[in-house]
C-alpha cells in the first residue's frame, strides 16, 4: 500500500462518521492476531456469496481495528473476514459493512488504494521477505503484487507480477456509485492457487547477496515456493480495509480530503491485525493464521 495521487476539490463531505462505532475506542492485543483456517471438504464456489459449507464451517476473524492499534477512533463501519484452504487453494472471504459503494477504476492493476478497496498480504513463511499483495474493489477490479523486503528495507514492488489462476467475485448489497440511496456493503471471495504464490523469476530476496546471512540461518522454515501448507503449519497473514471520505459530485462520489504535507493520510486505515503505525509493510505484525483439519456442516 502506497501513497498517494491527487484528486480535484469536492462539494459535500459524507460517510465521516457512522452509527456503529462512532467515538469508540479500539483495543488493541498485545501481540498479532492470530486465526485457525479449517481445511474444505469442498471448495467454495467463487459467486460472491458466502452461502457455501466451507463458509459456514469457518470461524470469522476478529472486527477490523484502526492500522494505528489501541487509543485510535474504532472504524466507523465493521469488516471481516474468513479463510479456508485445500490442496489446491488458498479461500477469502470478507464481508465489509458499506452505506457508500464507490469504485470507478476498472483496469487490471490500478492503484485501487486511491479509492475504496479490500487488500490482502500473505508472507508464506513469516521471514518478511518474498511476500504478496492482492486487492480487490467493489467493481471486482485485482491489483497484485510482489516484493522481496518491505519497502523501508529497499523493497520495490513488482507489479508486473501477478497470481497466475487467481479467481476474485464481489457481490454488492446496493447500488454502486449512487449517492440518492444508503447501501448496505459488499462481499468479496477470493480464491488462490498455492502455485501462484512464487517469486518472479530473479526477484527473489535470496538473490541479494545482503540476504544470504539470514536465509542459511533460516533455511529450515522457508517456504517452497509455489508449494501449499501442511496441517499445521503457519502462515503470517493480514487483510487491510482502505476508506476514503467521500464527496457527493455530480454522478457520484470523490474522495472529501486529499493527502497533504500536513495531513497524509486522510484516508481511513482499517486492519485485522494492528501495525502499530500506518504502514502496512511490516509482515512481523502480520496475524498468524494456523491451517488446521475441518470438517463442513
Amino acid at each position: 500500500m502506497g501513497r498517494f495521487h491527487g484528486l480535484l476539490g469536492l462539494a459535500v463531505a459524507v460517510g465521516l462518521n457512522g452509527p456503529s462505532a462512532a467515538g469508540a475506542l479500539a483495543q488493541v492485543p498485545a501481540e498479532p492476531r492470530s486465526y485457525d483456517a479449517p481445511s474444505a471438504a469442498s471448495p467454495p464456489a467463487i459467486d460472491g456469496s458466502l452461502s457455501d459449507a466451507a463458509w459456514r464451517a469457518a470461524p470469522w476473524t476478529e472486527p477490523f481495528i484502526d492500522i494505528r492499534g489501541g487509543g485510535w477512533p474504532a472504524p466507523t463501519w465493521e469488516t471481516r473476514a474468513k479463510i479456508v484452504w485445500d490442496e489446491g487453494h488458498l479461500y477469502i472471504a470478507a464481508e465489509l459493512v458499506e452505506p457508500h459503494l464507490w469504485a470507478t477504476l476498472a483496469e487490471r492493476d490500478a492503484i485501487l488504494y486511491w479509492e475504496h478497496d479490500f487488500e490482502v498480504f500473505i508472507d508464506p513463511d513469516g521471514d518478511a521477505l518474498d511476500y504478496y499483495e492482492l486487492e480487490i474493489n467493489a467493481l471486482g477490479t485485482e491489483f497484485d503484487l510482489f516484493l522481496p523486503r518491505p519497502y523501508n528495507r529497499e523493497g520495490k514492488a513488482n507489479v508486473g507480477w501477478d497470481m497466475a489462476g487467481l479467481r476474485t467475485a464481489v457481490a454488492l448489497d446496493g447500488t454502486l456509485n449512487d449517492p440518492s440511496d444508503e447501501d448496505r456493503g459488499w462481499t468479496v471471495e477470493i480464491a488462490i492457487p498455492w502455485s501462484a504464490l512464487r517469486p518472479p523469476e530473479g526477484g527473489a530476496a535470496e538473490d541479494d547477496p545482503r540476504e544470504t546471512d539470514r536465509y542459511a540461518t533460516a533455511e529450515e522454515g522457508r517456504h517452497e515456493p509455489g508449494a501449499g501448507p501442511r496441517a499445521g503449519d503457519e502462515w503470517r497473514i493480514n487483510f487491510s480495509r482502505v476508506q476514503w471520505p467521500v464527496g457527493v459530485v455530480p454522478g457520484g462520489y470523490r474522495r472529501a480530503r486529499e493527502p497533504s504535507p500536513g495531513d497524509r493520510h486522510p484516508e481511513h486505515n482499517w486492519v485485522w491485525s494492528p501495525q502499530g503505525e500506518i504502514n502496512m509493510h511490516i509482515p512481523e505484525m502480520w496475524g498468524t493464521v494456523r491451517f488446521t483439519g475441518g470438517a463442513e456442516r
